[in-house]
């Protein structure tokens, strides 16, 4: 959802000054590897992007927030500038993911928003409940703050004109490609059910400078 009419938009970082790598620009079997999915999924299992974005990624203070938004906005503009959809959209998620991370500090204490993990449920069977929202527990203003400083900014990149374009371009030649590799979109598609089941293994403290 693009920001609202007359919102105040955050200035956009300079495109970086430090060259990222564009590997899937040259390796068509790794850009149509590429699922764009749903919110951030495939965020943390996508190489090589994974390990270039997520040095980039931090969320425990409004400032480091700020600093993290802003170096993963930057990423995002250089990927842009490229024509790299794939890095982009990864920069995309790790935005949003920044996001709805500290929105879930906020909300609960510690982070833990379920009683037990997918990993516990698979291992030993039965459900899962969603635990009840705490209140004024430490840190909960600072996580809401710094998942505001991210939304933001990921709002900007949704609403991006020349990311709508790539957007569309890549799911256009993904549509042709994967008539023609049935086994490798199957494959992708498995990724992304795993990693759906699945939370990722990152706490706050291995978010922290």
């Amino acid at each position: 959802m693009p920001p609202s009419k007359g919102q105040i938009k955050s200035p956009s970082p300079p495109v970086s000054s430090e060259p990222l790598p564009t590997p899937s620009l040259t390796s068509t079997p790794l850009r149509m590897s590429y699922r764009i999915a749903r919110g951030e999924v495939g965020v943390l299992s996508f190489e090589p992007y994974k390990s270039f974005l997520l040095p980039l990624w931090r969320f425990r203070t409004v400032p480091i927030a700020t600093t993290s938004s802003i170096a993963l906005k930057s990423a995002f503009d250089f990927y842009i500038s490229r024509g790299d959809f794939v890095g982009a959209d990864m920069a995309r998620k790790f935005i949003q993911m920044g996001y709805t991370r500290a929105r879930r500090y906020a909300n609960h204490k510690g982070g833990k928003k379920y009683d037990r993990s997918e990993r516990e449920v698979k291992k030993e069977g039965g459900g899962r409940k969603e635990l009840p929202r705490s209140e004024g527990h430490e840190g909960m203003e600072e996580k809401a703050k710094a998942a505001g400083v991210f939304r933001l900014l990921w709002r900007e990149c949704a609403a991006d004109e020349r990311y709508v374009e790539l957007r569309k371009t890549f799911q256009k030649e993904q549509k042709e490609w994967d008539k023609s590799h049935k086994g490798v979109k199957a494959e992708a598609e498995e990724k992304i059910k795993e990693e759906v089941k699945t939370e990722p293994g990152i706490k706050v403290e291995d978010s922290v400078d």
